[in-house]
Order: C-alpha cells, then sequence, then structure tokens
C-alpha cells in the first residue's frame, strides 16, 4: 500500500534585490545633479505639471459628469498622474503606444483629445478613433490583452529596420494574467523593442498586490523571462520619466524589452461601478494622498522659483476652461444609431448580427425605443 507524503508548507528562499528609483522626494526636494541629467528645461517641467493638473481636473468632471447621468461608467485615473505624463513625455511620435482603460492623460499627450476620451465613455466609438498619423491603439477592456498586440508591433518594428518602439500600460492585476506572461517570454526570446509599463496601483479592483503574487516586486518578474526590470516611485515624475527614456533607449539599441513597475496608488474607485469604501481603510488613502504625484512637483517647483499662486490660479482657470469646452462639444454630438452596434465591425452584416438586430427591433417597438424601422 502506498504511502500518502505530507509536506509542510515551505517558505520561499527566493529574494530579490530591487532597488526603487527615485528622484523627486514626497516633500518636493530633488538632487539638482540627478534633475539636470534629465535634460528638461524649465518649460518642459511646467509642461509636464499642465498636464497632470488638467488631466486632475478632466478626471474630477468626467466624475461628476457620470454621477449626474450624463456619461457612462468611467474608470478614474486620480493618483496616476506623474506615471501617465512622466512615461508620455519620454515617447517619440513614431513610437505606439497600447493603453488599457485608464490611460487618458497618455492618450491626450499623445495626440488624441478629451473630446475623444469622453466620447468613449460616453458609448460614442468616434471616441476610439485614432486621428491619422498618431500611433496610439484603441483602448483595451480585456486585462492583458494589449500586452501581446504591443510586442507583435514592436516585433513588425523590429524586422522593418524601423527605430519605433512600443509601449503598453497596464495595472498590478494584469500580471497575474497568462497573457502577460507570454507577452514577457516573446518579447525575451525576439528581442523586441517593448515598453512593460505596469502602473502598480495595489489594487485590481478589489484585490490588494499582496493576494496578486508571491513575489516581493512586479519589477522582478522580467528576470525569469531574461529582460530588464526596473521599479520607480510612480508618483515621482522625474524618476518615471527617467526609468521609461532610458527603456526606450535600450529598445532602440536593440538591447530588448523592459518591464518598468512604476509604484502608485489609484485615489479613487476603480470605476463608477466600485466602491472603494468597501475594501480599503480611508487612513490608507489618507496616507498615500501625502504623496500626491501633482503636490510633489509644486512643492519642488516653487522652491526652485519656476511656480507662484498667481502661476496656478492662471492654470485652473485655464484647464477649467479647456474641459468645460470638451464637455459641451461631447454633449453636442450627434445621437448616433443604436444600429451602429451591428454595423460597426463588418462590411457586410452577417446573418447572426442580422437576427440580433431584428430582436432588437422588435423589443423597442415593444417597450419603446427610437430605433428606426426597415
Amino acid at each position: 500500500m502506498a504511502k500518502s507524503l505530507k509536506t509542510k508548507p515551505r517558505k520561499s528562499a527566493i529574494s530579490v534585490d530591487i532597488e526603487m528609483l527615485q528622484i523627486l522626494s514626497p516633500d518636493g526636494t530633488a538632487s539638482p545633479d540627478e534633475v539636470r541629467e534629465l535634460g528638461l528645461t524649465k518649460d518642459d517641467i511646467q509642461s509636464l505639471y499642465r498636464w497632470m493638473v488638467t488631466a486632475r481636473i478632466f478626471d474630477e468632471r468626467a466624475l461628476a459628469l457620470q454621477r449626474q447621468g450624463r456619461l457612462g461608467t468611467y474608470a478614474p485615473l486620480s493618483g496616476q498622474e506623474a506615471c501617465q505624463a512622466g512615461s508620455a513625455y519620454a515617447l517619440r511620435p513614431e513610437d505606439w503606444m497600447f493603453p488599457s482603460y485608464r490611460e487618458h492623460l497618455v492618450q491626450v499627450m499623445r495626440g488624441q483629445s478629451w473630446l475623444d476620451v469622453l466620447a468613449y465613455w460616453g458609448g460614442n466609438e468616434e471616441g476610439n478613433r485614432i486621428p491619422e498619423g498618431v500611433r496610439n491603439f484603441t483602448i483595451s477592456i480585456p486585462i492583458a490583452t494589449q500586452t501581446l498586440h504591443a510586442v507583435g508591433a514592436a516585433w513588425a518594428a523590429k524586422i522593418k529596420g524601423e527605430s519605433s518602439c512600443s509601449i503598453v500600460y497596464f495595472g498590478d492585476g494584469a500580471t497575474s494574467e497568462g497573457d502577460f506572461h507570454e507577452a514577457l517570454n516573446f518579447a525575451g526570446v525576439f528581442q523586441t523593442p517593448t515598453v512593460f509599463f505596469c502602473q502598480n496601483n495595489q489594487y485590481a479592483i478589489s484585490v490588494p498586490r499582496t493576494k496578486q503574487t508571491a513575489s516581493e516586486t512586479i519589477a522582478q518578474k522580467a528576470i525569469a523571462y531574461g529582460i530588464e526590470g526596473v521599479q520607480v516611485d510612480g508618483n515621482d515624475i522625474f524618476a518615471v520619466y527617467k526609468a521609461t527614456k532610458e527603456a526606450l533607449e535600450r529598445g532602440r539599441n536593440g538591447e530588448g524589452p523592459t518591464l518598468i513597475e512604476a509604484v502608485t496608488y489609484r485615489l479613487s474607485h476603480h470605476t463608477t461601478a466600485d466602491d472603494w469604501t468597501r475594501y480599503r481603510p480611508a487612513e490608507e488613502v489618507e496616507m498615500w494622498k501625502q504623496k500626491d504625484p501633482i503636490k510633489r512637483l509644486r512643492l519642488y517647483m516653487e522652491k526652485q522659483g519656476l511656480w507662484s499662486d498667481q502661476d496656478e490660479a492662471k492654470l485652473l482657470e485655464e484647464a477649467r476652461s479647456e474641459i468645460a469646452q470638451a464637455v459641451a462639444q461631447y454633449e453636442n454630438l450627434p445621437k448616433r444609431d443604436v444600429e451602429e452596434i451591428f454595423k460597426y465591425m463588418y462590411a457586410e452584416m452577417p446573418w447572426h448580427l442580422q437576427e440580433q438586430l431584428q430582436e432588437l427591433r422588435e423589443y423597442l417597438a415593444e417597450h419603446g425605443g427610437d430605433l428606426p424601422k426597415e
């Protein structure tokens, strides 16, 4: 008779020393030499701050619109502005950008508009139409699927001898998906110029990072695939810019992909269909507010004589006006035909969609609706 083998749980002995990159501390201080090495001018720094503040104002307005029934389900970005502005600023126009559903600021910095973002979350597919010449891909709602697309685009660029890289954004929850691991493995084998940018905001909806992985860091997952792994303070815009710029340079120089773990925090809900108070203590949120990326950069600029209260007042007025104009344009968009749900994908509608469309017409005819009848 075979004996049953009983084993005791064994704590992993694997420990990887990953040092977090930080240049700008929460109190707004930074080494002058480290900042100088970034090559950012006074105008660059002020521009980055303007982008971040405008994104925060947009976020607050979009959340209010959803609560008023004027916008569909929306994914807030507050708290993650430095991750998005710092990384987007390092990109070149020829680079490919693959967003998840929270990269509103990256999209706009890369040639789309706040109107596009509002239209998308308002259920208008025009918001997903990328302007000609802009190398942004459409928003990906499924978790981690865009990582594979980014690797494919980078591989194609490498085969064609182009200097472009690809960058793909995702959250910590995406690292639990198989697509993420397949993408890193393929990128490592074929040395594609891909930057995997993980915005580790500590929660995959309500699941904390500690229940996503036993790894001490997400950055160390790169080791298994033979690629570069970097952990950066995601609320430090200088560190994010530096890490992304260096990762892109490695890609352009034929040195392969990089996984960047930007440690940050989602200050609001996962989406407006979520309630963060159900799974996060208020004390935790308040603690992270002390690390606010916008406040941190403003403190730095004030210490350097680059910003004043007058500058702040002017920026707030301009940003609110810009977002108000985008909201007005969004609410004046022509009403879209519900039938486009079925017409959008195929040149000729297949039989199964024709049946579904007919069912919808019959339903609306019985229960009310403005879908035109044939």
